[in-house]
This record gives structure tokens, C-alpha cells and sequence, in this order.
């Protein structure tokens, strides 16, 4: 009789920091489903053996580069397949001021789906989305912006 598969285990208990009163994790988890805004305003994903070739490393260090919160992901279709936005890869590297932003998120309470919802939305202000800030090194006032958002 083949061995059956259980689901994977949520992250969030084992990465969980001590000094936190709920026990939520600030590192991410590999088992959050997509929201359909999320997915539609992101675009383009990739799985983790792109993101591996992308950046010229195994999946292996793709899953720690999540774990860590270097990366966020979520799970997207009928197979739940782990995705995370390709934007965040540009010439074979993370693109420099997305971890720091992720935690910035991250510590002002937001989860994958919050994050990535932050990051992909159009702001008339800035202009464009956050990522696209980032992408064209105007990376302070969204640092700064995102810095408002736990107060």
C-alpha cells in the first residue's frame, strides 16, 4: 500500500519569534493561498525551480531565501504550486530593496496576500506601484511610506 501524503506543515508555528504575544511568525509562510486581486495584480509568477535558474541557485536555497523572508510567496491554482512574483528578480538577483520592504511590511502586521497587495497596487502619488519605485531606485519614499504604515 503506498504511503499517503499529508499536507505540509504550516511555518508560521516553527519560525514563530518568542517575544511575540500571539506567536505569529515574522517569517513567511509557505502556505497562503492567493487572494484573485493578488494574483491579478501581480501578473507574472514564478515557481521556485524558475526562481532557482533565475537567480543560479537551487531550490533548496529559493525555500530558506523564503523562510528567511528575503522572498514572499503564496500558493496559486488548482495544485496550490508555490509562486512568487518574478518582479522581485531582475539580472539574476533579488531585486535590492525588497527584503527590507518586506519586513518593513511584515512588522506593520501584513501578511503575503497584505504585502503583496501594498507593493502591486498603482499609487497616483508615487507614481506608479511601489515595485515599480523600486525598480527605478526611488526607493526612499517607499521605505517611507511603508515605515507609516505600523503606526
Amino acid at each position: 500500500m503506498p504511503a499517503t501524503r499529508s499536507s505540509p506543515a504550516p511555518c508560521r508555528d516553527a519560525y514563530a519569534a518568542p517575544w511575540h504575544s500571539e506567536g505569529v511568525s515574522t517569517h513567511a509562510s509557505l502556505d497562503t493561498p492567493v487572494t484573485p486581486d493578488v494574483d491579478e495584480l501581480v501578473g507574472e509568477w514564478w515557481t521556485v525551480p524558475d526562481v532557482a535558474e533565475a537567480l543560479g541557485i537551487d531550490v533548496v536555497q529559493v525555500r530558506q531565501l523564503l523562510k528567511d523572508g528575503t522572498l514572499v510567496c503564496v500558493r496559486r491554482g488548482e495544485r496550490a504550486v508555490i509562486s512568487i512574483p518574478a518582479a522581485f528578480v531582475v539580472d539574476g538577483a533579488v531585486v535590492k530593496k525588497v527584503p527590507g520592504l518586506l519586513t518593513l511590511l511584515r512588522d506593520a502586521g501584513y501578511d503575503e496576500n497584505q504585502s503583496l497587495r501594498w507593493i502591486f497596487t498603482p499609487d497616483d502619488s508615487l507614481p506608479g506601484t511601489p515595485m515599480q519605485a523600486l525598480l527605478e531606485n526611488r526607493h526612499t519614499e517607499v521605505r517611507r511610506r511603508a515605515q507609516s504604515l505600523a503606526f
